[in-house]
């Protein structure tokens, strides 16, 4: 699954620490999600999107579309 998270991360001028901080996960499952090496769950999906106030679909995009 193809993301934007690093590239909003860097917009708000957060570490991948803040941000994991922010979302209540570990920074390693951040820099995971931001290199393609996890995808998230929907929970957490939702949560990184209502902290940067964008949809979903936004953010992340199915590789396969």
């Amino acid at each position: 699954m193809k993301n934007r998270l690093r590239v909003l991360r860097a917009e708000k001028g957060w570490s991948q620490a803040e941000l994991a901080e922010k979302l209540g996960v570990a920074r390693q499952s951040i820099n995971a999600v931001e290199t393609g090496k996890f995808d998230p769950s929907l929970p957490l999906a939702f949560r990184i999107a209502r902290l940067f106030g964008q949809p979903v679909e936004s953010i992340f995009e199915d590789d396969e579309a």
